[in-house]
């Protein structure tokens, strides 16, 4: 009976140290969990996401000075703006984009509905025409889109970014919206001064009557087509190894192909290609020759035939396009700065940053959210802005151009000590007027640090404030960059900052 008492108590000793040692153990390990896990330590990566990037204060200046060249040429040729959600419902983007359907960031369904990232803004301005009956309007819509992509930041091309689109939907009369478009491309591109350019234009009835000549099956057109896409980075023969080798295609039909799309001109090739004893029997291929020629016609007219070149290389890989395609690149490579990969051979001082500019007709996207399948024709144009501020970035850092980030008027400042009120007064007044100004966060800050913050933001004048100044009741006004100082009554001050801005 002692043995089984002993044994007993053994046991049940056991059991309460095994029970201690489990709340011990119990409240190291909240304890740890409150003060952070050696192994958590170094796991934390501090970086933006692959193929999206932050922007600073000098390379936010750059950005709105190009969004506002745009706006105002959008603007200068009627369009209206609108806006559209970052994401659609799946089915609105699925079958829009060909092989390029792929790229499209998808959604964990969260309320009952499969959502999807916008691919870019043309598809969803088809949504909003059909959903809202709309079938006359020029507008243009400026928003990030995003795409699965391979990205290079070096040369603009990125996961998520802004797109600038400008786009003509209505019934009109042939090439004449279409014209305009072009016209919009070389207007912004010129204004932009990123160097030479060249706009190059085609039809896709052009590409399709080629294909049908050629011997191209019908179940074929729209994959050759985005093989063909890739004659602006690949050369002939890997294209054709492409079109043959994983696409089926024969290797005398691609042959047949790469006559044409080596051929380049304007007016008279297509008056030339009308002639053509193969594409002549197309009848899709002579209606979109016979458009070619009108659309040079009226591009004579706003004088831009000089950029524009009619390239049969030209295709364009997105599923949607019925008509004219066009894209703008870039003829001379830019200067790249040391930190950034070189593209393109050994010793080769530039940076290829693809097409800037890019669009075309889709007669039949609207149609395709239309229950009763109306269509309401479109043609469109999109900035390609990322390569745009690759390209004027780098332009501001090789000239070493100092890049205002503020658009401060005038700085408020005080000449000496205890007249931190009179600064907020006179600062208060100048807001008020619609001044853009400033004032140091200091109750006595120095003259000397108050000119120099202005010489190293770019404020252009300085209202200096005295207890001289305040008994006479005015404002020392001086000029930072020739340092030429007058008195201002404060009545007047308003008017004279407003006037000496004009004139900066």
């Amino acid at each position: 009976m002692m043995l089984k008492a002993k044994a007993s108590d053994c046991c049940m000793y056991f059991c309460l140290c095994a029970q201690q040692i489990d709340e011990e153990v119990s409240k190291l390990l909240q304890l740890k969990a409150q003060l952070g896990g050696d192994e958590d330590k170094h796991t934390f990566v501090l970086k933006t996401a692959k193929g999206t990037r932050d922007y600073n204060p000098k390379q936010m200046a750059i950005r709105e000075k190009v969004f506002d060249t745009i706006i105002r040429c959008f603007k200068r040729h009627g369009a209206e703006t609108i806006d559209t959600p970052v994401f659609e419902l799946k089915e609105t983007l699925t079958g829009k984009y060909g092989e390029d359907s792929k790229l499209i960031y998808d959604l964990k369904d969260q309320g009952g509905e499969l959502l999807s990232l916008r691919y870019d803004l043309t598809v969803p301005f088809a949504r909003y025409l059909a959903m809202n009956k709309i079938t006359n309007i020029k507008r243009y819509h400026i928003a990030k889109v995003y795409r699965r992509d391979n990205p290079a930041m070096t040369r603009g091309r990125y996961r998520e970014f802004y797109q600038c689109d400008f786009d003509i939907a209505g019934q009109y009369d042939p090439m004449i919206p279409d014209a305009e478009c072009l016209k919009i491309v070389h207007e912004i591109l010129s204004e932009l001064d990123l160097g030479d350019f060249r706009i190059k234009v085609n039809d896709r009835r052009i590409l399709d009557g080629m294909f049908e000549v050629c011997g191209v099956p019908d179940d074929k057109f729209r994959t050759i087509c985005s093989t063909v896409d890739k004659l602006d980075k690949m050369s002939w023969e890997d294209v054709k190894n492409e079109m043959v080798n994983e696409k089926g295609l024969a290797s005398e039909v691609a042959d047949q192909i790469g006559e044409y799309v080596s051929m380049q001109g304007g007016k008279d090739m297509a008056e030339k290609l009308l002639q053509d004893p193969k594409l002549s029997q197309s009848k899709q291929a002579c209606a979109g020759l016979a458009d070619m020629k009108l659309l040079f016609s009226y591009l004579e007219l706003f004088n831009v035939t000089d950029k524009v070149v009619f390239d049969l290389s030209l295709a364009r890989g997105l599923d949607y396009y019925t008509g004219v395609i066009c894209e703008a690149v870039l003829t001379q490579t830019t200067s790249a700065p040391a930190t950034q990969e070189r593209n393109g051979p050994a010793g080769e001082e530039g940076v290829s940053v693809g097409s800037v500019a890019g669009g075309g007709r889709y007669d039949g996207l609207v149609g395709m959210f239309d229950l009763k399948g109306r269509k309401v024709p479109c043609i469109g144009v999109s900035i390609g802005i990322e390569r745009v501020f690759s390209i004027m970035e780098q332009k501001a850092e090789a000239q070493a151009e100092k890049i205002r980030t503020t658009e401060t008027q005038v700085l408020v400042a005080s000449a000496q000590k205890n007249l931190l009120e009179e600064r907020l007064k006179l600062t208060a007044e100048l807001w008020d007027a619609g001044i853009k100004a400033e004032v140091l966060y200091k109750k006595n800050p120095k003259l000397l640090s108050q000119l120099q913050h202005c010489e190293e933001t770019g404020i252009p004048l300085v209202a200096i404030l005295g207890e001289q100044e305040i008994k006479d009741g005015v404002v020392k006004l001086r000029t930072v960059a020739t340092r030429e100082e007058v008195d201002v009554s404060r009545a007047e001050l308003v008017e004279e900052v407003k006037k000496r801005c004009q004139q900066l």
